[in-house]
């Protein structure tokens, strides 16, 4: 009984070295067991080296080209309230962002479709509507610049145009270099300067020098910088004075009542600006962070984008306390200047009964000359102007701009620029997706963008059209 019992523990101390003998052998050599689904998917791919060239052709593929300009049909899809676009039609992608789409349509539906990226010297990043998911990007064409075929001959009749003093001439300069540098040599666009007084010579022949078009210099009509006929000026000096006191920026400051009704109602009028279509207002000390490689004005003019922006924000309520009711009084006169697609629903939070505040900074503007020559935009300026405000009050030209375009135009040809990168005190402009700001060699810190911040009114911008907002906007609310 005591040999059977030792042979049976010998057998059992046998058998669990033999399996942990096996167990090494597996451990060292690997299993060669794959699930069904990769054994499938290697016999169709050819192994592990197509699986790689399949991936580096999708990235490729997710490099759009130039998009074809949209379809009568699809113009008219887009001239719908965003609330309104169907989410079960998507527009056709333009050429070359077919295998984008395609590709962001397999994310899970944990995650947000991505817009392919537009090439930098072809046009500003592609924007989307959302769909009823709010994942499913569905893109909105738009008519980019082929580089191939671009020459100088295709520039349109544009300039920067800059209000300016002879003692803001190092301010300018500053302002001059930066665009240059990251736009103006590549397509030598004019510069137009205006002046209440007659430039200094220094100015004139410093800027000439330093501006890659040619620099222009208009002398301001005295009646389009003074008093009209119909201001009280003892009441205006009063309200100035009122408004120092309770110490509303530049309430006190006569001059610049006449530089925002200038820039509301005048500039746009100037002799020296008849001949162009378009324009980009620059200020003093302001810096672009990244590189434009593509004609901005061309791309603008080719969508038929009449105004555009970078920086928005509400403006001081003190300054403006009846720029809306004389606005509302004005369309009650003329309902026929408004949009049919018009951008209410941003200016107003409860259907137009009063104004959010909410306006485009107007030291960077992108626009339309035609825009302010328009009958619409005259009328508007001449009932504003008949009421004193920007004397008796202390009206700024962005909100007049800003109402007179999200009203007066329909919601797509207004703009924002999520990739040029601006910045004028204290506000910046900076992209907050890391490839973007790779691919257009931006040099600024999105932990200051103000775009997505709380105060912005961009975020509603985004919200009221039904955009698809830029990657990694929620990392920078705070």
């Amino acid at each position: 009984m005591v040999i059977t019992r030792s042979n049976a523990r010998l057998i059992r101390f046998v058998v669990f070295a033999l399996v942990l003998i096996g167990c090494g052998y597996l451990l060292t050599k690997g299993s060669s067991y794959e699930p069904p689904q990769v054994q499938q998917f290697k016999q169709h791919a050819g192994g592990a080296s197509q699986i790689q060239q399949q991936q580096q052709q999708q990235q490729q593929q997710q490099q759009p080209q130039a998009a074809i300009p949209p379809t009568q049909q699809q113009q008219q899809q887009l001239q719908k309230p965003a609330a309104q676009q169907p989410p079960e039609q998507k527009p056709p992608p333009a050429q070359g962002e077919a295998a984008g789409a395609a590709n962001a349509g397999t994310q899970s539906s944990g995650e947000i479709a991505n817009l392919p990226y537009t090439p930098k010297n072809m046009g500003p990043l592609a924007k989307a509507f959302l769909g009823s998911d709010k994942k499913t990007p569905q893109y909105i064409p738009q008519k980019n610049i082929d580089p191939a075929t671009y020459s100088s001959n295709d520039k349109v009749k544009a300039a920067f145009v800059g209000l300016a003093r002879n003692q803001d001439l190092n301010g300018f300069l500053e302002s001059i270099k930066i665009i240059e540098q990251r736009f103006n040599n590549k397509f030598h666009y004019d510069w137009v300067f205006l002046n209440e007084v007659e430039f200094s010579e220094e100015f004139k022949t410093t800027i000439s020098k330093a501006v890659s078009g040619e620099a222009k210099f208009g002398l301001i009509p005295a009646e389009h910088w003074s008093y009209p006929e119909w201001i009280d000026q003892e009441k205006a000096a009063l309200v100035r004075e009122d408004m120092k006191d309770r110490k509303i920026i530049y309430g006190h400051s006569e001059s610049y009542r006449h530089m925002c009704r200038f820039e509301s109602g005048f500039f746009w009028r100037q002799d020296i600006l008849k001949d162009y279509e378009y324009y980009w207002r620059v200020d003093p000390d302001v810096k672009l962070f990244c590189d434009i490689d593509y004609d901005v004005f061309k791309w603008m003019k080719d969508n038929d984008k009449q105004y555009s922006f970078t920086i928005s924000l509400p403006e001081y309520k003190e300054t403006i306390p009846t720029l809306w009711k004389t606005t509302k009084e004005f369309i009650d006169k003329n309902p026929k200047y408004l949009a049919q697609n018009n951008m209410m629903d941003w200016l107003s939070d409860d259907g137009g009964q009063t104004y959010n505040g909410c306006h485009f900074w107007s030291n960077f503007e992108i626009a339309s000359l035609d825009f302010w020559r328009s009958e619409a935009y005259k009328q508007y300026f001449e009932y504003l102007d008949k009421a004193g405000g920007f004397f008796y009050e202390r009206w700024g030209d962005a909100p007049v701009h800003s109402i007179a375009a999200a009203l007066f135009l329909p919601r797509e040809k207004i703009h924002f620029f999520e990739d040029i990168g601006y910045f004028h005190v204290p506000f910046n402009n900076c992209p907050v997706d890391p490839q973007v700001r790779s691919d257009r060699n931006c040099d600024c810190n999105p932990n200051d963008d103000f775009t997505w911040r709380g105060y912005s009114c961009t975020t509603k911008y985004y919200k009221v059209n039904n955009y698809k907002r830029q990657k990694n906007w929620e990392k920078f609310t705070g």
